[in-house]
């Protein structure tokens, strides 16, 4: 379903809400990722204190975390992070709602951090955008979108949606 093709109607089912989705995700994936540094940066620092501290320049690794976690996220079969699943979101392409290829992730991810770098600010843009779509969501060729009503527009006719519990005839 490209953009141009899409009625209004579509655009406001898929991304109904999804700005507080977004916000209430980003909070769960922040709490994540500083679990998952903490958890990690103990065990380096065990791992630097049993070697006499040839380990400690592993520590160097921990800053790649939550790009890491942002990036194997968007590329794994849900295309969400743990926060977005939680919320029912993913992150699918704008133009055919297909998941998203390794090139438009690693845009995707890089643009997000460097939005955050320059205050946050920038996520603004969303509330002016057509499908609420940020900086880094234009210049990937990406949407943020709820599972259940994408699943509802794209089940083929015929069939039961298990995650939106109706027939499509």
């Amino acid at each position: 379903m490209s953009d141009a093709a899409a009625p209004w109607y579509f655009d406001d089912m898929l991304t109904h809400g999804a700005i507080w989705r977004r916000l209430g995700a980003w909070c769960i994936d922040a709490l994540l990722i500083g679990l998952l540094v903490l958890g990690l940066w103990l065990v380096l620092l065990l791992l630097g204190l049993l070697t006499l501290g040839l380990g400690f320049p592993l520590m160097g690794a921990l800053p790649f975390v939550p790009f890491c976690y942002h990036l194997l996220s968007l590329l794994g079969s849900a295309s969400a992070t743990p926060g977005q699943q939680m919320f029912d979101l993913a992150v699918r392409r704008n133009d055919d709602l297909g998941p998203p290829g390794p090139l438009q992730a690693v845009v995707f991810t890089i643009g997000f951090y460097l939005t955050l770098m320059t205050s946050g600010l920038l996520l603004l843009v969303a509330l002016f955008t057509t499908r609420h779509r940020t900086l880094h969501d234009l210049v990937s060729g990406l949407v943020v979108v709820r599972v259940r009503a994408m699943d509802a527009l794209t089940a083929p006719p015929g069939s039961w949606n298990m995650a939106g519990g109706q027939w499509h005839p």
